[in-house]
């Protein structure tokens, strides 16, 4: 199956097909170290975030690694609990001061909802609708090469687009074999929003599935570069996350073999362990 290296957003911009997630690595020399190796692994796509609080690192890091700037996509997010037209223009402006650069590629509301609060029953929806007037703002004055959304489903992802006429060029979501999310995946598609995979291995939990131990033993790769490649052949873009060098790059070398659709269809229908914690 011809995987590409790329994906072309809605708006003609180029986006790498995987991406290094940052999520949950320690700003200072855990994010620095592991957004270096990173790119020293080949990776050309680096996803952060304000709430990761690890901006500062993961910039320094891209500096560091002398590798043009225009050569490496960077995304990060909005925090959550942060609504309103002049919050996300003031926060974005903290957001690329502690990267360190002029612009992003690509901004995130990072939920529809806060995290932190006992928001069941309550909706955001006028304030994500704010917010996004917001994010269209900035990218029509060019400050930001691409804007989007994270864990949005279709009743938030509506209300933003019938108020703006834009829709998202991405949604960042929780997928993996196992959770393909298609309501969400279906209802992305004729808007053309690219779908992207965070935590592609469920945060761990893939590897307690013996299907998947034995699919990868009959393709003769890790079982971290199966879920990967699933991703990628189902056309959406994977965030992997390591903090050691060799799982970094294991997990950016998926170009070179192909999971049969059988094996696909196989890997979509498995029941995921649950949530430990």
């Amino acid at each position: 199956m011809n995987v590409k290296h790329e994906y072309v957003l809605s708006n003609g911009v180029r986006i790498p097909s995987v991406g290094f997630g940052t999520w949950q690595i320690k700003n200072g020399k855990d994010a620095y170290d592991a957004t270096l190796a990173a790119l020293q692994a080949g990776y050309r796509h680096i996803d952060t975030a304000a709430a990761y609080g690890n901006e500062e690192s993961v910039g320094a890091a891209i500096r560091a690694s002398g590798i043009p700037r225009e050569e490496i996509f960077i995304t990060s997010k909005l925090k959550a609990e942060l609504k309103g037209y002049q919050t996300a223009l003031d926060e974005y402006a903290k957001t690329i001061s502690r990267l360190g650069v002029e612009k992003l590629d690509l901004y995130l509301i990072h939920a529809p909802k806060p995290w932190h609060i006992n928001s069941n029953g309550i909706e955001y929806t006028e304030q994500n609708i704010d917010t996004w007037k917001a994010f269209v703002h900035l990218y029509e004055e060019g400050k930001v090469r691409s804007i989007g959304v994270s864990n949005f489903r279709p009743e938030h992802l509506k209300p933003i687009i019938d108020a703006t006429g834009f829709a998202p060029h991405a949604n960042q979501i929780f997928l993996c074999p196992g959770d393909a999310q298609k309501t969400t995946v279906d209802f992305s598609q004729p808007y053309k929003i690219l779908t992207e995979a965070y935590s592609p291995l469920a945060t761990g939990r893939l590897f307690e599935v013996p299907k998947l131990q034995d699919l990868a033993v009959k393709y003769g790769v890790t079982l971290a570069q199966l879920a990967i490649r699933w991703s990628l052949q189902r056309g959406f873009l994977p965030l992997p996350k390591s903090v050691t060098p060799e799982r970094i790059r294991n997990n950016f070398d998926v170009f070179g073999f192909d999971i049969s659709a059988f094996d696909l269809a196989e890997m979509e229908n498995i029941v995921l362990p649950p949530w430990r914690g």
